[in-house]
């Protein structure tokens, strides 16, 4: 019994040491995964316009390498459709990269979203939760045109 009592204490020490060590490491990694954790990201100034059926839409990307690369994209001329009764759609030429993506809890009207299933562009105007989204940016100044029904050219340029 002694034997056994040493080696448990001998594991609960190395484990200790380990976790020890870890908590050490991991917060530092914590604050650099903020930086890809849709919760916190940060519009940056780096906008887009989407026009369609004379009208406009300013969206601000997010800093992401989805966004990055949505906005080597462009400038595009597309088409926007309906989809549901959240959301117009965007198909796009090509997937993008989903580097840093994942999951985030705080959905709302407005985001300008990549979903990664399809490969397109989801633009949000009435409440949502899907999987397999990333969050590219947010509508500035109002989301209201998303609401014409309907089947549009659309443009999307970096302004």
């Amino acid at each position: 019994m002694e034997g056994a009592a040493m080696t448990s204490t001998t594991i609960r020490r190395r484990t200790l040491l380990a976790g020890m060590g870890t908590s050490m490491i991991l917060p530092g990694m914590g604050r650099a995964q903020q930086g890809r954790d849709p919760n916190w990201e940060k519009p940056t100034d780096v906008r887009i316009r989407l026009t369609f059926n004379d009208l406009v839409l300013i969206a601000a990307l997010y800093d992401s390498p989805s966004a990055r690369d949505l906005a080597s994209m462009l400038p595009l001329s597309l088409k926007i459709e309906d989809y549901g009764s959240s959301e117009k759609i965007v198909r796009l030429p090509r997937k993008l990269i989903e580097d840093g993506s994942g999951p985030f809890g705080n959905e709302r009207p407005g985001d300008l979203c990549y979903f990664k299933p399809w490969g397109n562009l989801a633009l949000f105007y009435d409440d949502y939760r899907w999987d397999g989204l990333i969050r590219l940016g947010r509508f500035d100044g109002g989301y209201e045109a998303l609401r014409v029904r309907g089947e549009y050219p659309v443009h999307i340029k970096r302004i």
